[in-house]
């Protein structure tokens, strides 16, 4: 690279606009925040994180769901399943759901996002305290009694490889800001959960 050639990232700079993040969370008058869903496939995180943005759409809040199946119809449709490419998955959906939470919005994230080192880099793409990773803790044995996909059942013929919780790693949370015993309590009392931590953190009144 010479002198008269300057890199990419030297000619990439953010602009701030005059209409930031703390005025249009103001105009929803909501604190921004990415819910970050995590657990099992199975363990219920797109239903509870569902039934969380129905509550809170009641409640007069401005929302968004991101849900996995979803984003990868779309913007991740170009990719596969290897390390990699989930790597690339998680990364891109963080850079999304920071935009969203620039916008004032609450973002719900519904992912597996099985690796502790991919969920803290979307940690560290946010501002202190925009990040609530919510751990769905529902036990294997329960998530592959559900099995609403019919997946664990192909990953225990071999039919699927490299399938979480089965022939490749989970790593729970270690503290997350939101434990929910998905195995032992109805969605209605999850949500209810959620909601207490949202109004003890000032994101919700």
């Amino acid at each position: 690279m010479t002198a008269e050639t300057p890199s990419k990232d030297e000619n990439i700079v953010w602009h701030q606009h005059a209409i930031d993040k703390n005025f249009r969370a103001g105009l929803k008058q909501q604190k921004p925040v990415v819910l970050w869903f995590t657990g099992l496939s199975g363990a219920g995180k797109s239903t509870i994180a569902g039934a969380l943005e129905a509550r809170l759409a009641e409640l007069g809040h401005h929302t968004y769901l991101l849900d996995g199946d979803n984003v990868r119809h779309g913007l991740c449709s170009d990719l596969g399943f290897s390390e990699q490419d989930r790597r690339e998955n998680i990364r891109r959906i963080g850079e999304l759901a920071k935009l969203m939470a620039d916008a004032g919005l609450i973002v719900l994230s519904a992912f597996i996002s099985p690796h502790r080192n991919e969920r803290q880099m979307v940690r560290d793409m946010l501002a202190e305290g925009e990040f609530m990773e919510v751990f769905v803790n529902t036990s294997l044995a329960v998530c592959e009694q559900r099995d609403p996909k019919g997946l664990y059942k192909k990953a225990r013929s071999g039919e699927i490889t490299n399938f979480t919780g089965i022939d490749s790693e989970y790593q729970a949370p270690l503290n997350p800001e939101i434990d929910l015993l998905a195995g032992e309590k109805s969605i209605d009392a999850l949500v209810e959960d959620c909601l207490q931590v949202l109004r003890e953190r000032n994101v919700i009144v």
